[in-house]
């Protein structure tokens, strides 16, 4: 049973990731990464890792999704005809996929994933003690960089979203 539902929230987690990066309209966008965000919490649940699941349906689909809603709508974002791709915007497209290929490359060539000894892996779950630790020692880069991301993204959506009436405006 835990197959067909691991299988189950990992396929609704795909589709709707790829829902919000297709989807044109923003808000429509902005649900598919709720819905998203939804499968990521039954992902942890079903790792036993009751916490982050309960932590990521509150503050990422309940206020990070309710916040870029309430952007979207504040901004009155609508969907419309896209701008032609510039120079620019195909090179860095296509530096981005061939710095993915390179890295799918290397890690189908040289990379795998051993399993762990279970007797001398330190559960870090386990507890709400253990799990603060490590999130304010070891993993605490990658939680400042992904709240930098997502401030990035943030103000991303609010300068795409600003409509000019000339191009001075820009500068």
């Amino acid at each position: 049973m835990s197959d067909t539902l691991f299988h189950l929230f990992a396929v609704l987690t795909v589709a709707c990731a790829l829902g919000v990066v297709l989807n044109k309209n923003a808000v429509a966008s902005a649900l598919c990464l709720l819905v998203c965000l939804t499968g990521i919490a039954g992902l942890f649940v079903l790792l036993d890792a009751f916490l982050l699941a309960v932590l990521t349906v509150f503050v990422y689909a309940g206020a990070v999704v309710a916040l870029f809603l309430f952007i979207i709508m504040l901004l009155d974002m609508q969907g419309g005809n896209r701008k032609p791709f510039t120079k620019s915007s195909i090179v860095a497209g296509a530096a981005a996929a061939g710095l993915l290929c390179t890295g799918l490359y290397s890690f189908l060539v040289r990379g795998h994933i051993e399993s762990p000894v279970l007797a001398t892996t330190k559960v870090g779950g386990s507890s709400l003690r253990a799990y603060a630790e490590l999130l304010f020692t070891t993993y605490l880069l990658p939680v400042q960089i992904v709240g930098f991301l997502l401030l990035i993204a943030m103000l991303g959506v609010i300068v795409l979203s600003k409509k000019f009436e000339n191009l001075e405006d820009i500068k």
